[in-house]
């Protein structure tokens, strides 16, 4: 008993001692908003200390697992993402009898698999139930009033029947939301690395490999109402001590909106009920639109040159020069406006 008291006692002192960034860590990012910001942070969580999936010699995933997500009230446990529940952490796998190490941005969304960084990045993972986990599979992130129950236990996730999403149980949802905009912030597609791109429609195809991740505006609005806590914050703090990174939207809630709240970013084009999507912004090669297919695209430079229009849901760039053009949404019946967007064209 008093092994247990002094151990809850350490843990305690770590949520105080471990409670913000390392002063300057943000100084890059700040003042700013919208695509610079989000560029700013990618420089500065770039690049962070990896370690094996598995390793019977070394630090690995599961080592920091048990750090990261240890339950508070019982040293010996780790804190299971979906369900809630408390199992022994030091039986990992356990033949599938224990829990597993539950990517939040699937892995096969980008199609990293379990390989460094991007596969082992401690700031997408959680220990989940296996089976929770095998029902949620790679499902996107949206509302949804299917309750998941594992084995009798009432987990407190949801799923759709009809759509391939979950919704995870109410005390994480802000949790799951900052992890899916850490990695779409950190993995831009530079040195071989995924681009990682957030939407805000669900892909047709839900085998899909694309390196996209659903619903956006679903995942500000949990966001907003499940705020970073004491849990969320300590982990931060053990994830910067191994990766020497940090998830900047737990120790900043409020770069959220001000990336993505910027369509120059989230590529989100609002026109009354209608919602348009336009990405990856910028672009090298190919623009991909979802929303309404009554729609025709028009892509005009900036001396108000009309130099692409399409009816279908992509649009060739390639051949352009780098520099700024602005895309119009029209009806393609009646010619009207439904929205417009800045498109920013690179060399790749």
């Amino acid at each position: 008993m008093k092994q247990f008291s002094l151990s809850l006692v350490f843990l305690f002192l770590g949520f105080v001692l471990f409670a913000q960034a390392p002063a300057g860590y943000y100084d890059a990012a700040s003042g700013l908003k919208g695509r610079t910001l989000k560029t700013a942070l990618y420089n500065i969580i770039k690049g962070q200390k990896t370690y094996p999936y598995t390793s019977n010699s070394s630090t690995d995933v599961w080592d920091i697992l048990k750090e990261t997500d240890r339950d508070t009230a019982n040293a010996d446990n780790v804190i299971l993402l979906y369900s809630g529940r408390s199992v022994n952490a030091a039986q990992e796998y356990n033949s599938g009898k224990g829990w597993s190490r539950e990517h939040v941005w699937a892995k096969s969304r980008g199609d990293f698999g379990t390989e460094p960084p991007a596969g082992t990045d401690v700031n997408n993972l959680r220990p989940a139930d296996i089976s929770v986990n095998s029902t949620r599979n790679n499902r996107w992130f949206d509302t949804c009033s299917v309750s998941v129950i594992d084995h009798g236990f009432v987990t407190g996730s949801y799923k759709s029947n009809t759509r391939w999403v979950w919704q995870p149980r109410k005390e994480v949802i802000g949790d799951v939301a900052r992890m899916i905009f850490y990695m779409a912030t950190r993995y831009e597609g530079q040195n071989g690395e995924p681009d990682l791109q957030i939407i805000d429609y669900l892909p047709e195809d839900k085998r899909s490999k694309e390196p996209l991740f659903a619903m956006l505006h679903t995942l500000l609005k949990w966001n907003a109402e499940d705020p970073v806590d004491n849990f969320e914050r300590h982990r931060n703090d053990v994830v910067y001590t191994y990766q020497h990174n940090r998830n900047p939207f737990i120790d900043h809630p409020e770069y959220v909106q001000l990336i993505w709240g910027d369509p120059t970013v989230s590529g989100v084009i609002a026109h009354g009920q209608k919602t348009f999507l336009v990405y990856p912004n910028p672009v090298s090669a190919v623009l991909h639109f979802s929303g309404s297919k009554q729609s025709k695209k028009y892509l005009y430079s900036i001396r108000g040159k009309l130099l692409r229009s399409t009816e279908s849901q992509q649009m060739q760039v390639s051949g352009l020069p780098a520099g700024i053009y602005l895309l119009l949404f029209k009806d393609k019946n009646t010619g009207k406006t439904l929205g417009r967007q800045k498109v920013i064209k690179v060399l790749r």
